[in-house]
């Protein structure tokens, strides 16, 4: 689209587009000639009322302002297309409304159940991560009778594989994707809180993991700890609760 402030154009130094103040931005200033003819003071006072809070000072995003290319659309061309970006900032600030307010229920919801606190007391394990790992769980302790069982079902332990003197693992495709995703995800924030997660990260890594092969093997190694606090309906106690085993088991090494 020739028109609408390119600077938003997934720029590191202006937030997303989906967000309440990107969205005010694409409403008020449509096309690149209304930023063009926007200023310092406008500008200012524009984020001062929206509350930004982001780091760039008003100045800065104003250079970026005007040094977006511009389009070689017609100006008629160019209003038309102004009105549209209009109206998609304000139909996705509907939307966005809504998201906040389902996710803050969702919020309220997963807080009020005893597993959704056993899964939430978990280092960086969130709302709405614990809200997705519970509705994977559900409250059937019988389903996952052993750890193992549980690391098969979200995909974060190997398939092992054997034909003549050959043995090896691979990639386990066949699993609860959603599941999977959601503990990968609580996975990787845990790291950047407890010390013990981001040892068994940095030691995935120099073995020559990747990223989401590293984040998979501390997936593999919560997965022993999230399941006996949620079979024992206690909430996680870093104190209490033993960590994984050895940094030499197969299921650690190549999740």
């Amino acid at each position: 689209m020739a028109s609408g402030p390119a600077v938003w154009r997934s720029s590191p130094t202006w937030p997303a587009r989906a967000s309440p103040i990107a969205l005010a931005v694409l409403d008020r200033y449509p096309t690149p000639d209304s930023t063009r003819r926007l200023g310092h003071a406008r500008l200012a006072s524009f984020l001062a009322r929206h509350r930004y809070s982001g780091h760039r000072s008003p100045e800065v995003l104003l250079e970026r302002l005007h040094s977006a290319p511009l389009g070689q659309a017609s100006e008629a061309e160019c209003l038309a297309k102004g009105e549209m970006v209009r109206a998609l900032a304000r139909t996705l600030s509907t939307l966005v409304e809504q998201l906040s307010q389902l996710t803050r229920r969702i919020e309220d919801t997963v807080a009020a159940l005893p597993d959704g606190r056993i899964v939430m007391s978990f280092p960086r394990a969130g709302k709405i991560c614990a809200a997705q790992i519970l509705a994977e769980l559900g409250d059937v302790r019988e389903r996952f009778q052993t750890n193992d069982q549980l690391a098969a079902e979200a995909g974060v332990a190997p398939v092992t594989y054997a034909s003549g003197k050959s043995r090896g693992v691979r990639f386990r495709w066949a699993c609860n994707k959603r599941l999977r995703t959601a503990l990968t995800c609580f996975a990787d924030n845990s790291r950047h809180q407890s010390s013990w997660a981001a040892g068994v990260y940095a030691q995935a890594r120099t073995r020559g993991c990747d990223h989401p092969h590293a984040v998979r093997v501390l997936a593999r190694a919560w997965v022993r700890v999230l399941w006996r606090a949620w079979t024992d309906r206690k909430p996680y106690d870093p104190g209490k609760h033993a960590q994984p085993q050895s940094q030499t088991d197969p299921e650690l090494t190549t999740g």
